[in-house]
């Protein structure tokens, strides 16, 4: 899970929700070893939320598995958050049980139906359902009411009309105690007409909030009477104006889970300090459903910002072309980029789930994409930057035939060879470096699927760069080596006259560094060679497809033809990878 930021007041002004945000930015001491120690012994084989849950269900403590995907919809899915949903759905698929798919949406300041309807569709399109209908905090606001009215009775919370700014003076920090609020001792009657102030929208933002009581010289700085409701005037995306206050995340999304019936709460490390809150507020309210939080590392990749701040500041400063652009982490990036939902899903489970928080290397993303493309990308042959070959003696136009994927059946395509060609400039050199092996003056190469063909004159321009090879074909060699005939070389090709011209979009890493955001000056990370655009020219076939529909291109790489831009009147492409792989799979 990746939703709670720590919003820095040096930054932003004051807001009535940064109260509860903001808090020391050094580790709360880990308190939780022993239950730590227990979540790590777990049998060879099974991760240790596995493990728990397998034990959960052989000692009946848990009769049927049901996890929850909880995104905030407050912006674009990323990689980590893809993570977060083969975790959640997955194990609901391993072990029978089912998955929610809820909208923590208690920001409304921050959230919009553009995101509630992204992240659906973003779910649905890596290939996972959620049982019955998306739920939404917000639908158990009054629920959520209720409990708190039940919480000030019990003397478990109070309403605190201190400024924003005096909240924070007197949490303390981790060295120093926090100072208890002077209005913690006010009676049930006291709290409970300044609760319906706040509810009415009687008192303004920022001049009241309702606190659990809990010990403000807790060692937890999450225990130290955490906000549980602050004013907020905003009208929020499914309720409307009904409410003038507005539930915290914190206090919102345990009692979310045990209305849902959640058997085990599966959140990152960073969670780890608010966990005995969540157990406190779930049995103060005496919920009969009790869901158990657990927290794993989160997803950590080299070479890739996954901070929602970074990232915004990437699609509001023009350094990329929106949310969904191809060199983005987002979900959207991601498939418009060509990545296939299966090898997103390979990944996330190559990863595995860990206590311990690492990076992953990049090439490994990149190795599970093309491993589910392999199998799946129709072959296809475009040329990239075209140099013109006339074949002098070819004798007529040919449609040559071939299989569209060399090991599955996917049909056949119709490939056109004339007499004007293209072939890739660096497929030719006058000069050729040791060890090259595709077309010289007076060498020999085979083209892809036809003849051998022979370059027997080299035609410059007035600067003396190279614009045409005039090539013989030996007409023997049409898809097959006679014997004694062995060409080291072969290149791909595209018909001049009927080949298609078409937009390429080359993308590579959007940053240099592994480790773009090790200071905060990410930007000067930023890959100048990220992108490049090149006028191609592709085999009629590759035209005709679909906007999604992914390719090899022979020795070029996999691409992909782009979701919103590509029609066949005007073929538009996207490098998805390029077809060498740097990760080494460990043998086992």
């Amino acid at each position: 899970m990746f939703y709670f930021f720590t919003v820095r007041s040096d930054l932003h002004p004051m807001k009535p929700n940064d109260v509860v945000s903001e808090l020391p930015k050094t580790p709360t001491p880990n308190t939780h070893a022993s239950v730590d120690a227990a979540q790590q012994e777990q049998q060879a084989g099974l991760d240790f939320v596995r493990q728990v849950i397998t034990d959960d269900l052989k000692d009946g403590r848990t009769q049927k598995v049901v996890t929850r995907f909880p995104p905030e919809p407050n912006g674009y899915l990323h990689i980590g958050h893809v993570k977060a949903i083969c975790l959640n759905f997955g194990i609901a698929e391993e072990f029978d049980g089912v998955c929610n798919l809820r909208f923590d949406d208690t920001n409304p300041d921050a959230e919009e139906q553009e995101y509630v309807d992204g992240i659906a569709n973003d779910v649905k399109w890596l290939g996972f359902h959620w049982n019955g209908e998306p739920r939404y905090a917000s639908s158990y606001f009054d629920q959520l009411y209720a409990w708190a009215i039940q919480l000030i009775e019990q003397g478990d919370a109070y309403v605190d009309l201190q400024t924003p700014e005096e909240i924070k003076l007197n949490r303390g920090s981790f060295v120093e105690p926090g100072k208890n609020s002077p209005y913690r001792d006010a009676t049930v009657e006291e709290n409970l007409s300044r609760f319906e102030q706040m509810r009415n929208g009687e008192l303004g933002e920022g001049k009241a909030v309702l606190r659990a009581k809990i010990d403000m010289a807790s060692p937890n700085v999450h225990m130290r009477d955490p906000i549980l409701y602050r004013v907020l005037h905003s009208e929020h995306h499914q309720t409307g104006d009904k409410w003038k206050m507005y539930p915290m995340y914190d206090y919102a999304h345990p009692l979310s889970d045990a209305i849902e019936g959640i058997t085990h709460s599966l959140c990152t490390l960073e969670f780890q300090d608010h966990r005995p809150f969540y157990d406190w507020v779930i049995e103060k309210v005496h919920s009969q459903a009790v869901p158990r939080q657990y927290e794993s590392s989160r997803l950590n990749i080299d070479y890739t910002i996954t901070s929602k701040r970074k990232l915004r500041k990437l699609v509001e400063g023009n350094h990329v072309h929106g949310w969904d652009d191809p060199r983005m982490p987002t979900v959207v990036g991601m498939r418009r980029r060509g990545f296939t939902p299966e090898g997103l899903r390979d990944f996330c489970k190559r990863v595995g789930v860990s206590k311990t928080d690492g990076i992953v290397d990049v090439a490994m993303l990149e190795f599970c994409i093309r491993q589910s493309l392999e199998n799946t990308a129709a072959r296809g042959m475009a040329v990239l930057n075209p140099l013109k070959v006339t074949l002098t003696n070819l004798p007529e136009e040919l449609d040559l035939t071939h299989a569209r994927h060399p090991n599955v059946d996917m049909g056949e395509r119709v490939i056109p060879l004339t007499r004007e060609i293209y072939i890739d400039r660096k497929d030719f050199e006058e000069v050729p470096p040791k060890g090259f092996k595709r077309l010289i003056p007076e060498g020999e190469v085979r083209l892809r699927h036809a003849y051998v063909i022979k370059c027997d004159e080299v035609i410059k321009d007035a600067n003396g760069e190279v614009v045409e090879l005039k090539c013989s074909i030996d007409p023997e060699t049409l898809g097959k080596n006679p014997e004694g005939r062995k060409v080291k070389g072969v290149i791909h090709w595209v018909s001049a006259t009927k080949g298609i011209p078409a937009e390429v979009r080359i993308y590579d890493r959007l940053f240099t560094a592994a480790a773009p955001d090790a200071d905060d000056d990410f930007l000067a990370n930023l890959n100048p060679e990220s992108l490049k655009v090149v006028q191609a020219v592709i085999e009629p076939a590759l035209a005709q497809a679909k906007p999604e529909d992914r390719f090899q291109f022979e020795r070029e790489g996999y691409f992909v033809a782009d979701q919103y831009d590509h029609v066949p009147a005007k073929p538009v492409f996207n490098r998805i990878l390029d077809l060498k792989d740097s990760f080494k799979v460990e043998k086992k």
